[in-house]
């Protein structure tokens, strides 16, 4: 049975990635619903970070909801980053050959939801995510 969280059929998330050096130590921040996702990634640069947030998110709202009910469930992914947002809306070539890799990949786990939408929001107001990514990479 779905997680009351999820009884909707659109599922608000919000995602960040962050990166000390850019390249360098990067984490991820995202929040599912009320659920909440901080981690390290490795050694990234910020955009690399940024996408792979979006690409956690997109794998964990399919495994929460579940492949069956996903095709009946619309995401709405906000984001801080412009290039990003704008990459994956179509209005940036994706000229990066790693960020070429991460945009194919969100482009086909999109196909397994009804929607997939991709909003820029101010930094203000993608605090909680910010917050996550940031406190992954404070980790020892």
């Amino acid at each position: 049975m779905p997680d009351k969280l999820f009884a909707t059929d659109t599922l608000r998330i919000s995602t960040d990635g962050a990166s000390r050096g850019n390249p360098g130590p990067a984490a991820i921040g995202v929040v599912l619903g009320g659920k909440k996702y901080g981690s390290q990634i490795g050694y990234a640069t910020n955009n690399e970070a940024e996408y792979q947030a979006v690409l956690f998110a997109l794998h964990k709202a399919k495994q929460i909801i579940g492949k069956k009910a996903s095709r009946e469930t619309a995401l709405e992914i906000y984001m801080d980053s412009e290039l990003v947002y704008k990459q994956l809306n179509g209005r940036y070539k994706v000229s990066e050959p790693k960020l070429q890799k991460f945009f194919i990949d969100v482009w086909n786990l999109k196909q397994d939801f009804k929607a997939v939408s991709f909003s820029n929001v101010p930094r203000e107001q993608n605090k909680e995510a910010d917050k996550l990514a940031n406190e992954a990479l404070d980790e020892k």
